[in-house]
């Protein structure tokens, strides 16, 4: 009687149990929820990236103010740290000496003309005589000589005036150029030559300056290619912008001038030479400044954040979802990195979509739902390395 209750209960248990395993059969799994992450659109943006680089500034021209005769200082004609304009007197030499040099001259070509005159009249007198055979041709050819002779005397001494006349103006010493002049380095009273090692003064033109800058000879290239894209854009010039210690830039403009790049042979630097207007003078030869240098300009340049890229075994890659909301891995080629967003090199289109949030969950070919964070601004860009 037990058994049979057994049996019965057996029975049921096993119908049941195939019953359920049918009804699992019939059904599918249920898939997995999709992952949230957050995604930027990659859009092509122009960028132009700018290097600061410490300078020195230096005047467009410099003059030594040196005297061109010898003299004793009489009066100093200028005020010290003022500008001075070309040709304006600066110093006064002594003229006394000079002036009397030049009457010398004077009254030596006097002489010669009043010899000159009478070795011409001597030569007219024989002319006609040695003509009628009255006199022999060597006292007129003696007479002739004594004539040309007398005239080269005259171009001597008129020379000779003319020598001491610019060396009297030369008594006044004058400004070569415009420009600011430093402090006077002789007084009055002070003996000078032309042959003096030490200048009286200094003139520096300052309303355009240098500022000199360093940076290594690889990135010459780059700013060539840089100003052949302006170019191409209808420009001629590298812009440059001159900062102060605290960052904030001067009032001024200014431009690369290739024509004034040199390599150092010791240190392979190219020393760059950028010319500014300086209008109101607030850059001072000496000064220490800092000069924003174009470095690289990418007309369409890719840009991705910088969380958006993960390095796998040493290789940056970026998670990409496609149009069917699905992910997938992929290399990437990566160049400058800036305002905390890397340039793709390669790997990239533009209207792509780059997971930034999340991907530490994601597998390839994962379901994901999208939370855009849209696509950078399309004005161009300028960032400083």
């Amino acid at each position: 009687m037990k058994n049979q209750r057994w049996c019965r209960y057996s029975g049921a248990c096993a119908l049941a149990l195939a019953m359920l395993a049918g009804c699992g059969q019939g059904q599918p799994p249920a898939a997995p929820a999709p992952i949230e992450i957050a995604a930027a659109t990659v859009a092509a943006t122009p960028l132009h990236l700018t290097e600061d680089l410490p300078g020195r500034v230096a005047a467009v021209r410099t003059a030594e103010i040196r005297p061109q005769v010898s003299g004793i200082v009489q009066r100093q004609l200028f005020e010290q740290g003022t500008e001075v304009r070309v040709g304006q007197p600066l110093f006064q030499i002594n003229p006394a000496p000079l002036k009397a040099d030049m009457e010398t001259a004077a009254a030596a070509l006097q002489r010669a003309e009043a010899a000159l005159s009478r070795a011409r009249v001597q030569a007219a007198r024989l002319q006609p005589l040695v003509e009628a055979d009255a006199i022999s041709r060597q006292v007129y050819d003696d007479a002739v000589s004594q004539r040309e002779q007398a005239a080269a005397d005259v171009a001597q001494a008129r020379a000779m005036l003319a020598r001491r006349q610019l060396e009297l103006k030369f008594a006044t010493v004058e400004a070569p150029i415009s420009g600011r002049i430093d402090q006077a380095l002789v007084t009055e009273g002070a003996l000078v030559g032309a042959s003096d090692g030490n200048p009286m003064a200094r003139i520096q033109q300052i309303d355009q300056v240098y500022v000199d800058v360093r940076q290594p000879a690889a990135s010459l290239q780059s700013l060539r290619q840089v100003l052949a894209t302006r170019q191409a854009a209808a420009g001629n010039e590298l812009p440059a912008m001159i900062l102060r210690d605290s960052g904030e830039p001067y009032d001024v403009t200014g431009r690369i001038l290739f024509s004034g790049v040199n390599v150092d042979a010791g240190t392979g630097d190219v020393l760059l030479r950028v010319l500014v207007d300086n209008p109101t003078r607030q850059l001072l030869p000496g000064m220490f400044v800092r000069a924003r240098i174009p470095r690289a300009s990418y007309p369409d340049a890719l840009t991705v954040p910088q969380q958006a890229v993960v390095h796998v075994g040493g290789k940056p890659q970026v998670w990409t979802v496609d149009a069917a909301s699905q992910v997938h891995i992929s290399p990437v080629s990566l160049g400058e990195l800036v305002d905390r967003r890397y340039r793709i090199q390669a790997g990239l289109k533009a209207g792509q979509k780059v997971v930034v949030e999340g991907m530490e969950r994601l597998s390839d070919g994962a379901r994901v739902t999208v939370h855009d964070q849209g696509a950078p601004d399309s004005r161009p860009a300028a960032s400083t390395l």
